[in-house]
């Protein structure tokens, strides 16, 4: 039922598409294999009707996935488009389409698992030119994956030098404590200097994955939508956010008055804070 793109990915995939086509794209219901989906958030999402003409005004965001072999890219796509635990799942193709709630509005996504589809440096050099997000993956077991997410991030801002593009650096496998390599402090820090964001997923455990994506499209809209519409969202987050999260929050900022080192740690971009710039 997900609308899937087959392999190789297309040309005119990877470039931006005019506001005349996107109105006519074709979208797809979330897969939802005989009901319950191992606590997928899936169902969590509004699903969009399979039309050529929506009424929907959401935007379609393009959203890629870099980082080494084997750190779990994409896993974490095909969580996002609802087919980790399909049949077949391995013919499954790399770009997933999906329309999510996010603080009760409509957003579309494009996630493109390309990357390494094959060793063509064209393909590489368009997926840093054509995204509207990014999301850089390494392993907390593989230092080495780490290492390159660094060197991916570097490669990214020269290909966008002049453009403020969200970008998501994910620490992938936090539920392999005994292997881990790279520490937590040691992910936050890189993306305090890399200025971008933070954050550390299980796709094993569907662990920060719906965290992930509903923050990448935060992100976004942070930077594309207006001052008023971004205030609103957060005012109505506010409401709805529990009393104990309001008294963590309201503790946290008493404590960083009182410790030096806290108020630096508060100031320092708050990386792990999807839902701010």
């Amino acid at each position: 039922h997900l609308h899937r793109r087959s392999m190789p990915v297309d040309e005119r995939d990877l470039r931006p598409l005019p506001p005349d086509e996107l109105s006519g794209l074709v979208r797809c219901t979330s897969y939802s294999p005989g009901g319950e989906h191992r606590q997928s958030w899936a169902s969590d999402s509004s699903d969009s009707v399979i039309s050529s003409g929506s009424d929907s005004d959401s935007s379609l965001y393009k959203v890629i996935l870099l980082g080494e072999h084997g750190v779990g890219k994409t896993s974490l796509a095909r969580i996002f488009g609802g087919v980790e635990d399909c049949a077949d799942a391995e013919e499954a193709g790399n770009t997933y389409d999906r329309s999510i709630i996010v603080d009760g509005e409509e957003a579309s996504l494009m996630v493109f698992d390309v990357w390494e589809q094959d060793d063509s440096q064209w393909l590489q050099n368009h997926c840093m030119k054509m995204g509207d997000a990014y999301i850089i993956v390494y392993s907390v077991t593989d230092k080495v994956s780490f290492e390159k997410a660094s060197e991916l991030r570097i490669q990214l801002r020269r290909a966008r030098q002049t453009e403020d593009i969200p970008i998501i650096l994910v620490g992938n496998k936090s539920d392999l404590v005994r292997s881990r390599e790279v520490s937590v402090d040691e992910g936050r820090a890189c993306a305090v200097v890399f200025d971008c964001k933070f954050i550390e997923t299980s796709a094993a455990l569907h662990h920060n994955v719906k965290d992930l994506f509903e923050g990448i499209v935060r992100q976004i809209r942070l930077r594309k939508d207006s001052k008023e519409d971004n205030a609103r969202r957060m005012a109505n987050a506010k409401r709805r956010e529990s009393i104990s999260k309001k008294a963590k929050r309201f503790l946290g900022r008493i404590v960083a008055k009182n410790n030096k080192k806290m108020a630096f740690k508060a100031k320092s971009k708050s990386c792990h804070d999807l839902s701010v710039l």
